[in-house]
């Protein structure tokens, strides 16, 4: 049996991805294993499923490359909507998908030759919903949080959120900012992004006690109030190009902590977002590209 399939990227964070409104994959879990090795695979960060939906326009159901489910991606739900639309199965540009982490938003920005020209998307703003900072919905363990803590934690209040908590992790000293975007994020602001070993420290950091159902560790840079660099740990894949709902987080963080606007353009590997969040509605708008790669299939 073959499976046909489309290599998509948003700002280097690749997934495969298949219609399942034509094709039938079984044991999705293991099917993200075979497709993500770089090696005897089709090489990805993932594999991205596109299903139909009772309550929204689309469903995206995401697999990480060690065959485990993920509640959300947003530089995968941006290649989610440019597939949706540039291979003609809708044709507005707004849609809503769902996923693990609920109904998302996305606006399409179109490309054309002319105004005959039907266009292809070239940007796609999502609307990710509201942070989650409660710990327990993080999630995060407090007791293991204070086991990790230092000294200076001492006495340090968390009931609201976890925000600049010291802790010793990896024989390094960190403070830590927790959010959620429908995955557990990790944020620690670093002096020298480009030479942190991320991968020893990312390791160690997504499986931590401290976080039951591991974490996605993002180690951050501040250039100026508007501007970050960030480069990031993904639970289940390791350091990507680039992480959506992590740029989300991150942002979140870097405002929280006082460091930055609420409009900020982040650098990561792969490229650049633009993440704003609107205090006054509590949402998170993420504007990037989504970009397909190549098209084929597979015998499985």
């Amino acid at each position: 049996m073959r499976l046909h399939f489309t290599k998509m990227e948003g700002l280097g964070n690749d997934y495969v991805y298949v219609n399942c409104l034509k094709e039938k994959a079984d044991d999705p879990g293991e099917l993200a294993i075979r497709v993500s090795d770089r090696h005897f695979g089709i090489g990805s960060d993932g594999l991205i499923l596109i299903k139909d939906s009772k309550i929204a326009d689309f469903t995206m159901e995401m697999y990480n490359a060690d065959g485990s489910r993920s509640e959300m991606c947003g530089n995968g739900i941006r290649c989610v909507g440019k597939y949706v639309y540039d291979h003609g199965l809708t044709d507005k540009t707004d849609i809503s998908v769902e996923t693990l982490a609920g109904i998302k938003y996305l606006h399409f920005v179109l490309e054309k030759k002319d105004e005959t020209d039907r266009g292809t998307v070239r940007l796609v703003e999502v609307n990710m919903g509201a942070p989650i900072l409660k710990p327990e919905l993080v999630p995060v363990d407090l007791n293991e949080l204070k086991k990790a803590g230092t000294e200076e934690a001492d006495g340090k209040a968390f009931d609201q959120m976890i925000c600049d908590y010291p802790v010793k992790i990896a024989g390094g000293d960190y403070r830590i900012t927790c959010v959620s975007m429908g995955n557990p994020h990790c944020v620690s602001f670093v002096e020298d992004v480009d030479h942190f070993p991320i991968d020893e420290v990312g390791r160690v950091f997504e499986s931590h006690p401290i976080f039951p159902r591991r974490v996605n560790a993002e180690f951050v840079e501040v250039v100026s109030r508007n501007y970050l660099k960030m480069r990031v740990y993904e639970r289940g894949t390791g350091e990507t190009f680039a992480c959506g709902t992590g740029t989300c987080a991150t942002v979140v963080a870097a405002i929280l902590n006082g460091v930055t606007e609420d409009e900020v353009t982040v650098k990561l590997l792969g490229g650049e977002l633009i993440i704003r969040w609107d205090r006054e509605k509590n949402v998170i708008f993420m504007t990037g590209p989504a970009k397909t790669v190549f098209e084929g299939s597979i015998e499985i």
